[in-house]
C-alpha cells in the first residue's frame, strides 16, 4: 500500500471534518423543511454554483472522462454530450428562471403549478415520483461502484484482510469499500441537508482545485520530456464517418475498447448525441440535485447566474486533471497496473496512474479530494431523491402534519442507500450504468417534459402517459435490445413516449384555465400559448409576452461553443499544443465578451 501516514492523516482530517460539519447544521436544518431540503433559499447563488460543480466532479465520472480521453483523444470532449453537459447552457439562458419562478421544493411538487390538482395531474406526480426515486437509485449504484473500484488500488484487501475477522471474493472488494465510504456521505447529508452538502463541497472543491493544479503540471513537465505516442487523429476534436483511430503498433488492446464502445461510426453517434442531447436540454432539468440546486437560490436572477457557473467553475479545473492522467498514463503505459481478473480494466487508469505518479502528501490531498467528490455526488442525490420521499410522500399521503424534526426522516435516505447498494451489487461496471443512466432513463424523460413546458394543451393525463411510454422502454429495452448501445434505441423510446403523450392528452379534457393562466403569468414561457396569452392580456392588457425566442437561441448556440472551449482548452494546455491552446482561449475569450452583452446584462434584475 503506497499511503504514507501523512496521506493518511489528511484523508481521515477530511472524513472528520464532513463529520462535524453535519453535527454543527443539524440544528439550522432541524428548522423547517425549506431549511433542510432547500438551505432556506438562503445561499449566493456562487456557494450553489460551487457546489453544483463539485457534485459533478464525480469519481466515477472522472475515471469514465481520463478513460475516454486515454483512448479517443481530444475528439473525447464530444462525448460526455451523452448526458448533455450542454443541458447547463440551456439552464443557464432561460429554464433555471422558468423553473425557479415556481417558488416549489420539488420537481414533483411542480407539476400542481402547471396541471393543477384533478386526476391526471395526481396520476403525473406519482409518475415523476417514482422516476425521482428510481433515477437517485441509478445515480447513487453508479458512484458506489466507482469509489469502491477505486479505493481498491490504494488499500489492497491483502492489506485490509489481515485485520477483519472475515473473508470476501475479490469481485465484491469494490463494494465493501464502497459500503464504508457510503457510511460517511450518509451521516452529513442525512443530517445538516442542503446547507451542510454545500459547505462540505465547498471543502473538497478546494481540494481538487489544488490537486489538478499539480497532477496538471506533473503532465506537462512528463510531455515535454519523454515521446508521447498517440494515433493519427487523436489530437484533433474533428472527425469523419468513422472515427479511424487506429491503436494497432501502439497499445493494439485499445482498439477492442473502441470496438466495444460502440462509437467506432462516429458521425452517427454524433448526430444522435446532438438530436437526444437537445430534447433532453429542453425538456429541463431531470429530477436530481442539480434541479434540488436551482431551487435552492434565492432568485429567478440567482438560479440563472448558478447555472452558468457551473461550466466556468467546472470545466477548466477538471480537464486539466482528466488530460493530465491521461497524458502520465499515456507516457508510462508500461507502468500502469490495468489487469483485473485476468483482463484489461482500462477503468483501471486513473487509479492507477494515481498510485504510480502522485508524490507522497500529494496523494492524501488528491484522494481526500476525490472521495469528496463521491461523497458530494452521492450526498446531494440522496439529498435531492430524499426531498421526493419526504415532501412528496411522507407529507403529502402518510404525515401532512407532521413537525419539523419528523420531516427529517433519515429511514428514507437509509432504505434508498441500501437499494442502490444491492443494484451496484448487479451492474457490471462504471460505463454500464453510465450508459443505462444517459441514455435510458433521460431518454425516458424527454417527451413529456418538453411539452408541459411549451404547449398550453398538454394536460396531466398526457404527462403520465408520455412518462409511462418513455419508462417502460427505459427499464426493458436492454433486455430487448441486448448488446445495442442504448443511445440508439432513443428514437423507438422517444416515439413510443409521444405516442403515449398525445394519446394522453386528447382523451382527457384541458387543464383547468386558471391554473393555465396562472402558471404563464408566473413562469412567462415561449412556445405554443397563444389561447392563454389572450385570455390574459384581456384580464391584464399590461402583461408582457415571453419575446426572448431567438435571442435564447443565439445564446444557447454561442454559450454551447463558449463551454465546448472551456473543454478543450486545458487538454491543448496540458498536451503542450501552443496554436491549438490559444484558438480555443481566444474562441473562449470571445464567446464571454458576447454572452455579457446578450445574455448576463439582460437577466431579470
Amino acid at each position: 500500500m503506497k499511503l504514507a501516514a501523512i496521506d493518511l492523516i489528511i484523508i481521515f482530517a477530511y472524513l472528520l471534518a464532513t463529520v462535524l460539519i453535519g453535527l454543527f447544521l443539524k440544528k439550522r436544518a432541524e428548522r423547517s423543511k425549506k431549511d433542510y431540503l432547500l438551505g432556506g433559499n438562503q445561499m449566493p447563488w456562487y456557494m450553489l454554483g460551487l457546489s453544483n460543480a463539485s457534485g459533478m466532479f464525480d469519481i466515477s465520472g472522472t475515471m469514465w472522462l481520463v478513460t475516454l480521453l486515454f483512448v479517443y483523444g481530444i475528439k473525447s470532449a464530444w462525448i460526455p454530450w451523452l448526458w448533455p453537459v450542454f443541458n447547463q447552457i440551456f439552464l443557464m439562458v432561460f429554464l433555471s428562471m422558468w423553473l425557479r419562478r415556481s417558488n416549489v421544493t420539488t420537481g414533483a411538487e411542480w407539476i400542481g403549478t402547471r396541471f393543477g390538482f384533478g386526476g391526471g395531474a395526481r396520476r403525473s406526480h406519482a409518475v415523476v415520483v417514482i422516476f425521482a426515486i428510481i433515477m437517485g437509485l441509478g445515480y447513487l449504484a453508479y458512484g458506489f461502484i466507482g469509489v469502491g473500484k477505486f479505493i481498491e488500488i490504494f488499500v489492497p484487501w491483502e492489506y485490509v484482510s489481515q485485520y477483519v475477522p472475515f473473508s470476501i471474493s475479490p469481485e465484491y472488494v469494490p463494494h465493501f469499500y464502497g459500503i464504508i465510504l457510503t457510511c460517511f456521505a450518509v451521516f452529513y447529508s442525512l443530517l445538516g441537508g442542503m446547507m451542510s452538502i454545500v459547505w462540505a463541497d465547498l471543502i473538497q472543491f478546494l481540494l481538487m482545485a489544488i490537486s489538478s493544479i499539480v497532477i496538471g503540471i506533473i503532465a506537462m513537465q512528463a510531455v515535454a520530456g519523454n515521446p508521447f505516442l498517440v494515433p493519427d487523429g487523436w489530437m484533433t476534436p474533428f472527425f469523419e464517418a468513422h472515427l479511424n483511430l487506429d491503436w494497432t503498433n501502439i497499445i493494439p488492446e485499445i482498439n477492442a475498447k473502441i470496438k466495444s464502445d460502440g462509437f467506432s461510426l462516429f458521425s452517427v453517434f454524433f448526430m444522435m448525441m446532438i438530436f437526444k442531447g437537445i430534447l433532453v436540454s429542453l425538456a429541463g432539468p431531470a429530477p436530481n440535485y442539480d434541479m434540488q440546486k436551482i431551487l435552492s437560490t434565492k432568485s429567478p436572477r440567482e438560479a440563472a447566474l448558478m447555472s452558468g457557473s457551473v461550466s466556468m467553475i467546472l470545466m477548466p479545473i477538471r480537464y486539466f486533471m482528466i488530460t493530465g492522467f491521461a497524458v502520465l498514463a499515456l507516457v508510462f503505459y508500461d507502468r500502469l497496473d490495468l489487469i483485473v481478473g485476468g483482463q484489461i480494466d482500462f477503468e483501471q487508469i486513473l487509479p492507477s496512474a494515481i498510485n504510480e505518479f502522485i508524490p507522497v502528501g500529494l496523494l492524501g490531498i488528491l484522494l481526500a479530494g476525490l472521495l469528496a467528490a463521491f461523497m458530494s455526488t452521492f450526498a446531494g442525490t440522496l439529498n435531492a431523491t430524499q426531498a421526493y420521499i419526504v415532501n412528496d410522500i411522507y407529507l403529502k399521503y402518510v404525515n401532512p402534519k407532521a413537525e419539523n424534526t419528523q420531516i427529517i426522516n433519515y429511514i428514507a435516505g437509509l432504505v434508498m442507500v441500501f437499494i442502490s447498494i444491492l443494484l451496484g451489487f448487479y451492474a457490471k461496471d462504471v460505463n454500464d450504468i453510465l450508459q443505462w443512466i444517459v441514455s435510458g432513463l433521460y431518454g425516458s424523460y424527454v417527451a413529456a417534459n418538453i411539452l408541459k413546458w411549451y404547449w398550453w394543451r398538454f394536460n396531466g393525463n398526457g404527462f403520465f402517459w408520455g412518462m409511462v411510454g418513455g419508462l417502460v422502454p427505459a427499464l426493458s429495452f436492454r433486455f430487448i435490445f441486448d448488446g445495442v448501445l442504448d443511445l440508439y434505441t432513443f428514437p423507438l423510446m422517444l416515439a413510443l413516449a409521444v405516442l403515449g403523450c398525445i394519446i394522453g392528452t386528447y382523451t382527457a379534457p384541458p387543464v383547468e384555465e386558471e391554473i393555465l393562466k396562472k402558471f404563464y403569468k408566473n413562469v412567462r414561457p415561449w412556445g405554443f400559448w397563444k389561447p392563454i396569452h389572450d385570455k390574459v392580456m384581456t384580464e391584464d392588457p399590461n402583461f408582457e409576452k415571453n419575446t426572448h425566442f431567438k435571442r435564447d437561441v443565439f445564446n444557447i448556440v454561442i454559450g454551447i461553443i463558449w463551454q465546448t472551449a472551456l473543454v478543450i482548452f486545458p487538454m491543448y494546455l496540458v498536451l503542450l499544443q501552443t496554436v491549438p491552446m490559444v484558438v480555443t482561449l481566444s474562441i473562449a475569450i470571445v464567446c464571454s465578451i458576447i454572452l455579457k452583452k446578450t445574455w448576463y446584462d439582460t437577466l431579470p434584475q
